[in-house]
């Protein structure tokens, strides 16, 4: 069955194009749509007025693609915010509930250094896909959206602490607060980052999902010359369990250097989970005993606190490419162009070491150090994907790791599933 599953890219007059990406793209159980840029679809351009007016249009576009496909936006699982100034999320806030009025998906919100057109949002939402893309042949189209919060880790009405539908659950950015006081834990980033995990592993206990479900982590970090400590701090948590320990299981990791983060944090951390019962009425015998398949290859970077890729049921997480020769451990020469090539090149490694080709590649998001790099990148981008077929996010970002230019991660369909689907 889980083989036939197909990479469906979709979309619609009635939100912005691009030759460069898909509106969205669904892969079995989920929708993974491009970050929608405040842009009239008419005429191609930033809308007139301020974050209110931008943020209602990318909300405008989001649910254009989502109702062209068959969806509503009570089917998305996760929204993702960027902003270029941190004091516009109460505006968009105020957009944002007018979307989502009763049901809240899981939420990131950020403030980054730059955007592409210069907007002062950008806004992308993860989407269930309750048919699936077996073609032709519906799968469990009635599987249920679980929802779940609980009181040992912060809640807000803007949001639910995890959603999960299928084989996976999405779990809201978790700042370092005291879930207790509402407010931020006293101390530095060491103790901010531990209070983050704290309330990461909170949500998943509560949900009976041990921490090592983990697949993937999305660090965003106000200074990047902070993740040393971080790191310290990751290693504590990671690997949980003797099972992980023994074979030095760690999640595929992003880490973001952020232009600001809600409540003035230091640091914020996302969590993407297996979820290996699913949700009903998924058979027995299709969501009990799968299993998390974690694979690194020589012929891209390793590195000790991530993971390149980190398989469970249909989808492949990669880790955050850097432009490095994985021959040398050292930055490729060259400018942007040639960073981008060497990043998609250990993407490309990485997807074919564990039998998949870019084709399988549903997203790509791109975290570039200058957005006048854009056009260069892009070059090098429409080489590795003529077609245009994943879905796409651009930010701009003030540093990352060593200095690169640009860094690149992935999320890849895995037609075969991991054990027991055959």
């Amino acid at each position: 069955m889980s083989g036939d599953n197909a990479v469906l890219a979709r979309n619609t007059e009635d939100a912005p194009k691009s030759p460069l990406h898909s509106q969205t793209v669904a892969f079995s159980h989920y929708n993974n749509l491009s970050a929608q840029l405040p842009v009239d679809p008419k005429t191609g351009s930033l809308v007139d007025g301020g974050v209110r007016e931008q943020a209602t249009q990318c909300f405008e576009n989001i649910k254009a693609i989502v109702d062209s496909i068959g969806h509503s936006l009570s089917d998305v699982v996760r929204i993702t915010v960027f902003v270029r100034n941190i004091e516009d999320i109460d505006v968009v806030d105020e957009v944002y509930r007018t979307y989502f009025p009763t049901y809240v998906p899981t939420r990131t919100s950020v403030a980054v250094a730059d955007l592409p057109l210069g907007a002062s949002v950008q806004i992308e939402a993860l989407l269930s896909n309750g048919e699936g893309t077996i073609p032709n042949e519906p799968q469990a189209g009635d599987l249920i959206k679980y929802v779940n919060n609980t009181a040992e880790a912060p809640l807000s009405a803007l949001h639910s602490q995890t959603v999960a539908f299928s084989h996976y659950n999405n779990l809201s950015a978790q700042l370092p607060v005291d879930p207790k006081s509402g407010q931020l834990i006293v101390g530095g980033v060491r103790e901010q980052t531990a209070q983050c995990l704290k309330n990461v592993k909170a949500i998943l206990a509560s949900i009976d999902v041990p921490f090592d479900d983990i697949v993937k982590i999305t660090i965003f970090l106000k200074d990047l010359s902070d993740i040393e400590v971080v790191n310290e701090v990751y290693s504590m948590f990671f690997p949980d369990s003797a099972i992980a320990r023994a074979v030095g299981y760690v999640p595929a990791r992003t880490v973001v250097e952020a232009a600001a983060l809600p409540m003035h944090a230091l640091v914020q951390i996302e969590a993407v989970v297996s979820h290996g019962d699913g949700t009903p009425p998924q058979a027995v015998e299709d969501r009990h005993g799968l299993i998390v398949e974690a694979n690194n290859t020589d012929a891209a970077p390793r590195n000790p606190l991530s993971t390149q890729t980190v398989a469970f049921s249909h989808y492949n997480n990669i880790s955050a490419q850097l432009p490095l020769d994985p021959a040398t451990g050292e930055l490729v020469a060259g400018g942007a162009k040639e960073q981008a090539a060497q990043c998609l090149q250990n993407i490309k490694a990485i997807v074919e070491s564990v039998g998949h080709s870019l084709g399988d590649v549903v997203k790509v998001n791109v975290f570039l150090r200058d957005l006048d790099d854009a056009e260069a990148v892009d070059e090098a981008y429409a080489a590795f994907f003529p077609g245009g077929v994943p879905a796409r996010r651009t930010v701009g970002v003030s540093a990352l790791p060593l200095d690169a230019l640009i860094q690149i991660d992935a999320i890849v369909a895995n037609a075969e599933g991991t054990p027991p689907i055959a």
